[in-house]
C-alpha cells in the first residue's frame, strides 16, 4: 500500500470522509498522516482529533492553525482560513507534504464535500497548489527539498451514492452538493474497516453530541442505516499516474 497524507478542513472530515482508506492502508504497513487546516492545538477539538487519528493510525496531528469561517473559537485572534493569503497558506501545506513524502494525497471535492462549507471548498484550492508546488524545487525553497506526490484524490459523493444522507442532511438545513456520477473514478468498501471508521468517528465527541453535526446524525440512526451510509467511500483522481489506476482502491 502507498503511504496516505489526508489533508481536510476540520477535525472529523478525515474520519468521516477517508477514515475507511486511512485504516486500511494503515493496517497494510503504509505510513498514514492527516493535515487539519483549521482549528488551534489548543483548541477544544484538538485532543477528540489526536484520539481519532490513534484509532486510525495515522500518527499525531499536524494542524495547520486556521480559523474556522463559522466557529470563531477554533483559533482565536489568527485569521479565518478564507481570509489567509493563499500563497502563504500554500506554503504551509508544501511544507507537510515535504516532510512527510506521501505517496498519495486526498482531500475535499471542488463543490465542498455535501455540505459546500467555505473551509473545505478552500482546503481542496489550496491542496491542489500545494502538491503542485511541492515537487517544484523554485517554489517555496524554505519547506524543505522537493517532493512530487504520485496522485492526488478529492473525496465526494456521487449523485446515485448520497442515499440516506439526503435527506439527513436536509432535515437539518444543510445543503447536498453531490457530483455527476462519472465524476467518481474510485469507490473503496471499506466494510473491513468499517468499525475502526467508526470508532474514529466517535472520538470527535464535541461532534457526536451536537444534533446538526454529521456525527451526532450517524450516532442517532439505527446501526444498520449507518453502516450502508459509511460502509463505501468515494474519491475522484485529479493527477494522471504511470497507470490508469484500480476503480477499487486508491493506486499511485
Amino acid at each position: 500500500m502507498p503511504s496516505l497524507l489526508a489533508v481536510f478542513a476540520h477535525p472529523d472530515d478525515e474520519s468521516l470522509l477517508a477514515g475507511g482508506v486511512l485504516a486500511r492502508h494503515h493496517a497494510a504497513g503504509a505510513r498514514t498522516g492527516v493535515v487539519t487546516a483549521t482549528w488551534a492545538p489548543d483548541s477544544r477539538r484538538a485532543p477528540e482529533l489526536a484520539d481519532a487519528l490513534a484509532v486510525l493510525g495515522a500518527g499525531a496531528p499536524r494542524l495547520l492553525g486556521y480559523n474556522d469561517a463559522r466557529n470563531p473559537e477554533a483559533a482565536p485572534g489568527r485569521p479565518r482560513l478564507i481570509d489567509a493569503p493563499l500563497d502563504k497558506a500554500i506554503g504551509r501545506l508544501v511544507a507537510r507534504i515535504r516532510d512527510f513524502k506521501p505517496e498519495i494525497v486526498v482531500t475535499h471535492d471542488a463543490v465542498g464535500q455535501l455540505t459546500g462549507h467555505p473551509d473545505h471548498v478552500r482546503t481542496h484550492q489550496i491542496t491542489l497548489l500545494a502538491v503542485e508546488a511541492a515537487g517544484l524545487a523554485h517554489l517555496h525553497p524554505e519547506a524543505g527539498p522537493p517532493w512530487q506526490p504520485a496522485a492526488l484524490y478529492a473525496a465526494t459523493h456521487p449523485e446515485s451514492g448520497v442515499g440516506l444522507l439526503g435527506p439527513l442532511l436536509e432535515g437539518v438545513g444543510k445543503n447536498v452538493l453531490a457530483v455527476p456520477d462519472p465524476y467518481v473514478t474510485t469507490s473503496v468498501d471499506i466494510t473491513p474497516w468499517a468499525d475502526v471508521k467508526w470508532a474514529a468517528i466517535l472520538a470527535h465527541r464535541g461532534e457526536v453530541a451536537r444534533e446538526r453535526a454529521l456525527p451526532g446524525i450517524l450516532a442517532r440512526l439505527p446501526e444498520a442505516d449507518r453502516a450502508r451510509i459509511i460502509r463505501t467511500e468515494h474519491f475522484t483522481r485529479l493527477t494522471a499516474g504511470p497507470t490508469k489506476g484500480d476503480p477499487a482502491r486508491l493506486t499511485t
